[in-house]
């Protein structure tokens, strides 16, 4: 299991949870498990998600490996210049 801190607004799309815990060995597993766990969060994952890897920022990394000791944060798109 992967422990998921969830940023922002994603935490009302998930039923007011800051954590979540959920079985992913990838960036796309993850998000998957979470569009089917937590309806809410479906709407945004479409738009876009970033991910917070053991502190480096995915964006699109399908397939980047989650290790079940790794630090994970899920967080809207940031947009600005």
């Amino acid at each position: 299991m992967v422990k998921v801190l969830l940023w922002g607004t994603l935490r009302s799309a998930a039923d007011g949870q800051a954590e979540v815990e959920v079985e992913a060995g990838t960036f796309k597993e993850l998000l998957d498990e979470l569009a089917s766990r937590y309806p809410g969060l479906e709407p945004q994952i479409r738009r876009g998600v970033s991910l917070a890897l053991d502190g480096k920022i995915y964006r699109e990394a399908w397939f980047t490996e989650i290790g079940p000791d790794s630090e994970v944060v899920l967080m809207p798109y940031m947009t600005g210049g």
